[in-house]
């Protein structure tokens, strides 16, 4: 691998673990208060798991950008997408913990879900393994969704 390739996918990675890093700026303040005191549902993971899931899924996102970003072909669309969903998922933390709204939120992921998706399929079609990196991201954010909702449910 050449030094320009090595650079890009360190870029890659680095962008997707600052947008987690921007996303854990309206969400630490928020674990041990406002979070604590909400009603969640008996699948809901215990916190100190979240840190190291979306280490990894940042991770895998990186690979999969660089991956069809070195592809030249045909690629606008699908790092377009990529950009969307990501924004989306920064943004999720806002109006989750930031805002502490979490209906507000599950109609947000729910739009997330949709990005990542075309994001995946995109992103198939241009490397097998970039679409197959995205998968544990779309499966986690799908679950995320439904502890969304159920939390929302909840704490009506």
């Amino acid at each position: 691998m050449k030094i320009q390739e090595k650079t890009k996918l360190i870029f890659c990675i680095i962008v997707c673990q600052a947008a987690g890093g921007i996303g854990a700026l309206a969400t630490t303040p928020k674990i041990g208060g406002w979070y604590a005191g909400l009603n969640k549902p008996w699948f809901s993971p215990p916190n100190w798991l979240f840190g190291p899931v979306w280490t990894m899924l940042y991770l895998l996102m990186g690979v999969a950008w660089y991956l069809v970003w070195r592809e030249k072909k045909e690629n606008k669309r699908a790092i377009k997408l990529f950009w969307v969903q990501l924004l989306f998922n920064i943004l999720w933390s806002f109006w989750f913990f930031g805002l502490e709204n979490p209906g507000l939120a599950f109609g947000q992921i729910l739009l997330l879900v949709v990005a990542i998706w075309a994001t995946t399929r995109n992103f198939w079609r241009i490397s097998k393994l970039a679409g197959w990196l995205m998968v544990p991201y779309l499966a986690w954010v799908s679950f995320a969704t439904v502890l969304n909702g159920a939390i929302y449910w909840l704490n009506r």
